[in-house]
């Protein structure tokens, strides 16, 4: 691998430096733009003419030519033995060693060569023609040429609890109790969770806030301390904003000695839900009081989340801003683009979409994208089923790319929720309430909990038990009260247990959130619509009087 010998900066304020600490800096802005123009040309070469002519203009050519010279010569005395490694010049052309050259920053953050002030007309030409159209060179911040892209999950750290009363054996319990919620936390695709081995090398005995965001790199963390008394044990939890030390919660679990550690999978679970619940409110929060450039990296992605699995339609339009701008700011982000998509497919299965043909091809290509930047993402290969199976009733594809989504991660929830709906319209119903339990059981922290209410409500129906099925539905409705399919089984399973009256209440509701919604066009347009759960869904919707 080359070795890298200066960095430069094109989007927002332009940057062009030694990519060693402490070296040089090139400060005049037409050497910068010279740069430019060299990183953004194919194979980083340009033609004499063509920078003179840019840079310096075409009135004279003479005086161009000895421009450039001059800058050249600048450049060099300002690099020193630098300049050889990363410049090489010829009587035709200039060219700049790409493999030399870290691109660092990334798209989006700023306009192309932000506040770069050059008054030539060629030059400011060729730039409004770049900035029109940026992803022409976004290949220069591929993976491979730039560091790491900034996180755009929140991370946190949970750090063992600390014994403040009891043997040293029992210092081992608090360490086990950080290491569970740790494992809990790890399963959501929306938190980034530091290694329990991480947080452990820190000394809890002399640890303050400012440490534990330094050390860790976090936006959050859990800490807390045990009591272990003659016959009870007292487990106090604070969760801490990281960057300005506020507790945003503390809860605590007690009990007698011989019942604690049958509670504590319990415990762990509050903890982890209330962990998810609050990070997703903050973000939210957050995001709410603030422009799109204000908002940092980690909040942009989870608000965005959250606010597409909210009830009100104007926070399902805010969350696509924060989505796409989270892309600008990070288009090698997988993850992102695989929400991207799922915004789509919710925006044309709800019937919300102005242009569903249209979103339906921007949910396959955003899928696409996903897998392009990472084919081994088992929520990439989870979301690309979702499109499948739901958009383009492709249940043998989704059905696939479900069982290599749990291949990769068997603790993916996403994937074991949509293959149990997978499993529910295609008349399986035993394997579809197994899935849809175990990807409850594995995603306790999801902010759109009640999504995976809903689809176990699906389950529940075909296997044909009504009470369940509409117990979950209602407890999805008081969560988000506007999504169509929980409505539908929460329809169906009342007419199912002779409810008649209050089918015919949830049916109008239906027709109220979604007036042209029809029998005729859920079976054309349900993946289920040619299965026995989907004829047994759509009979029962004729019951409750959907037209």
């Amino acid at each position: 691998m080359e070795t890298k010998r200066i960095e430069i900066s094109l989007f927002g304020a332009c940057v062009v430096r030694s990519a060693q600490s402490g070296g040089f800096e090139i400060a005049g802005a037409k050497h910068k733009a010279l740069f430019a123009l060299l990183a953004t040309a194919p194979f980083g070469r340009r033609t004499r003419p063509f920078l003179q002519d840019t840079l310096w203009g075409t009135a004279c050519y003479d005086t161009g030519r000895q421009s450039l010279r001059r800058a050249l010569s600048d450049i060099k005395q300002i690099m020193g033995d630098h300049f050889a490694e990363v410049l090489t010049s010829t009587n035709s052309d200039i060219t700049l060693d790409l493999a030399r050259v870290s691109f660092i920053g990334r798209p989006g953050a700023g306009d192309l060569l932000e506040g770069i002030n050059i008054r030539e007309e060629g030059f400011n030409r060729w730039l409004g023609a770049m900035r029109q159209n940026p992803e022409q060179i976004f290949s220069l911040y591929s993976l491979a040429s730039q560091p790491p892209p900034p996180a755009m999950l929140p991370a946190i750290a949970v750090l063992p609890f600390r014994t403040i009363a009891g043997t040293t054996d029992h210092a081992v319990l608090g360490d086990w109790l950080a290491e569970e919620a740790c494992r809990s936390l790890s399963r959501s695709n929306l938190i980034s969770v530091i290694s329990h081995w991480s947080s452990r090398s820190l000394d809890a005995h002399a640890i303050d806030i400012s440490t534990i965001r330094e050390r860790l790199a976090v936006d959050y963390c859990v800490v807390g301390t045990l009591r272990v008394g003659a016959n009870e044990i007292v487990l106090d939890a604070d969760f801490l904003d990281a960057v300005s030390g506020r507790i945003l919660w503390t809860r605590q679990f007690a009990g007698p000695f011989e019942s604690f550690l049958g509670r504590t999978a319990e415990g762990v679970s509050e903890i982890v839900t209330a962990v998810g619940r609050t990070i997703a409110d903050d973000a939210i929060t957050h995001v709410s009081e603030r422009e799109l450039i204000e908002v940092e990296d980690h909040r942009l992605l989870l608000a965005g989340v959250g606010l597409m699995h909210r009830p009100s339609l104007r926070a399902f339009a805010r969350s696509r801003d924060l989505i796409e701008e989270a892309l600008r700011r990070a288009p090698h982000a997988a993850e992102a683009h695989a929400w991207h998509g799922k915004w789509h497919v919710l925006s044309v299965f709800n019937g919300w979409s102005t242009d569903p043909t249209k979103d339906t091809q921007r949910a396959v290509d955003c899928a696409a994208r996903a897998l392009d930047i990472n084919s081994e993402s088992a929520f990439a290969l989870t979301i690309d089923g979702f499109v499948h199976n739901n958009l383009l009733r492709r249940m043998d594809i989704a059905s696939e790319r479900y069982d290599a989504a749990l291949r990769r991660n068997p603790n993916e929830s996403l994937a074991w929720l949509m293959s149990g709906a997978l499993h529910a319209f295609r008349d399986e119903p035993d394997r579809a309430v197994g899935a849809a339990e175990k990807a409850r059981r594995l995603s306790p922290i999801d902010p759109f909990r009640y999504y995976y209410e809903s689809l176990s409500a699906t389950a529940l129906f075909a296997a044909g038990r009504y009470a369940e099925a509409l117990e979950l539905a209602e407890q999805s409705l008081l969560r988000h009260d506007r999504h169509i399919s929980t409505l539908r089984a929460k329809a169906a399973s009342l007419h199912c247990l002779g409810r008649a009256q209050e089918a015919r209440a949830t049916a109008q509701e239906i027709l109220r959130r979604q007036p042209g919604f029809t029998v005729a066009g859920y079976l054309r347009e349900h993946p289920a619509g040619d299965h026995e759960f989907g004829r047994r869904v759509a009979a029962a919707l004729t019951g409750a009087g959907i037209p």
